[in-house]
């Protein structure tokens, strides 16, 4: 081991790293994963069978946990200030039982898919992680049901796909997800939970059409990571924000992932957790705004209040949480862009179940 740091003889008695594992039959070996490099640190990652790090106690009939002499090393890496430290996370299948009575029936889902493009593409794994969250503390509570199952796509599955999930067309070959394990494990569950809702509910919806009775959140888009200190918000990048690596894009250990993400302290906010606070605007509306007929020379006023542009309908548009952002949003509009002249602009309401399903929501003009 070595590093940049001018102290990076304090530890001499520490071994080796050890070597990059074999890869397994059908799928690549994984490489490491680094952080960016932020001088003078160094990322030091820990054996595999580290413990993850969530101030709660270890799963009972986990893996064996690491030597206590190694443990003690990473303490002592982790206690200098040129040294990060990662551990491999170690999937939480038991939770402290709830202490009150309001509860949320949350899942966090994720896919595997052929392609990005849900109109012709297939799932080829799904995963779910079913489990109880107090809705008082943001925490989940008991035990989590999971599901994780391979299907075959019905067609060959590209290289690029193969390549990033390691999924290949024997390990699917006549493979079905149980539909009838899955609408038992989704039933009565009041929010499910991705990372790129956007990218899953449809493909969701296309295999199976009870996906659209459910209320969706996004916790990729409902949560601003950069307003809590986070410079990616890519789950691998939380992850090791929290101390943790493990093998990304397979859909069992990317939802693992995330539910340890969203039971964490928020950075910025540690008085409460990511999950509160997506399950606090899950069930709301939202509303896009479309600033119709914006002048040419307010582009760089509405691309600095995060307009976003769509190329296809050549419009700005935005998206606000609630009828308060909205009416505000309005006044500014009219006031800034519309130089206080009579517009016309679009606005469209989307409520908890097609908040990122492909369809649209409620659309109708509002006049400034």
């Amino acid at each position: 081991m070595t590093s940049e740091s001018p102290n990076a003889d304090l530890f001499p008695e520490l071994p080796l790293p050890p070597a990059a594992p074999k890869a397994r039959a059908g799928r690549p070996a994984k490489t490491a994963r680094t952080q960016a490099p932020q001088a003078p640190q160094a990322m030091v990652r820990a054996p595999a069978q580290v413990a993850a790090s969530l101030d709660s106690p270890p799963n009972p009939g986990t893996a064996a946990r690491v030597p206590q002499d190694l443990e003690a090393q990473a303490q002592a890496l982790e206690a200098h200030p040129d040294y990060r430290v990662l551990r491999r996370l170690q999937p939480r299948l038991l939770w402290p039982a709830a202490q009150g009575q309001d509860l949320v029936r949350v899942v966090v889902l994720d896919t595997e898919t052929t392609g990005l493009d849900h109109a012709k593409d297939k799932i080829i794994e799904l995963a779910l992680l079913r489990v109880d969250v107090d809705r008082a503390t943001g925490l989940p509570v008991g035990s989590v049901q999971v599901f994780d199952e391979l299907e075959d796509p019905g067609m060959p599955i590209p290289k690029e796909a193969m390549a990033i999930t390691g999924i290949t067309d024997a390990d699917v070959a006549g493979k079905r997800l149980d539909e009838a394990r899955i609408a038992a494990l989704m039933r009565d569950v009041d929010v499910v939970i991705a990372h790129n809702a956007g990218f899953d509910l449809p493909f969701c919806e296309a295999r199976l059409p009870l996906f659209r009775n459910f209320a969706w959140a996004c916790s990729f888009a409902d949560l601003d990571w950069k307003a809590q200190g986070r410079s990616s918000s890519k789950l691998e990048a939380l992850a090791q924000g929290l101390g943790l690596f493990y093998d990304a894009h397979r859909a069992e250990m990317d939802c693992h992932a995330l539910l340890a993400v969203l039971a964490a302290p928020l950075p910025a906010t540690p008085e409460t957790t990511a999950m509160a606070r997506l399950l606090a605007g899950a069930q709301t509306p939202f509303f896009r705004l479309q600033a119709t007929g914006a002048p040419f020379d307010a582009k760089d006023l509405l691309k600095a209040r995060a307009y976003r542009w769509n190329a296809e309908l050549r419009v700005w548009h935005t998206r606000l949480v609630d009828e308060a952002a909205l009416e505000a949003e309005c006044v500014w509009l009219k006031a800034k862009v519309y130089g206080q002249r009579s517009a016309s602009v679009m606005v469209e309401k989307v409520d908890a179940l097609s908040k990122y399903a492909a369809r649209t929501g409620v659309i109708a003009p509002r006049t400034l």
